[in-house]
């Protein structure tokens, strides 16, 4: 799922992206709040929460991010200086006006 370049979290949508954060939040609370009642052993769950979470809740933040901003921004770096810009608006426009979903999910 990770497309190889280092430091990107993001996700092929917002829903699936959504979609892994449920799942990891929902393990790693419920591995801690089943303690008392199903023992220690639950906390076996917690693990299966960073691999959701592809890392640690901070990362699967920094993903949320990535996959919200994926094909909006655009960083051009000249001369050792990088701004951020919007890409393509004449696509985005497209977007817009397609209806919802429309080649997002990349």
């Amino acid at each position: 799922m990770n497309t190889g370049k280092s430091g990107d979290f993001a996700s092929k949508s917002v829903p699936r992206h959504l979609a892994r954060g449920a799942i990891g939040f929902g393990l790693l609370i419920g591995s801690i709040a089943l303690v008392p009642v199903a023992g220690p052993a639950t906390l076996l769950a917690a693990p299966l929460a960073l691999i959701a979470f592809r890392g640690c809740p901070t990362c699967w933040m920094a993903g949320l991010a990535q996959t919200i901003s994926r094909g909006r921004l655009e960083r051009r770096c000249t001369d050792g200086v990088c701004t951020l810009t919007a890409a393509h608006p004449a696509a985005e426009a497209a977007g817009v006006s397609g209806g919802p979903s429309t080649g997002r999910d990349r």
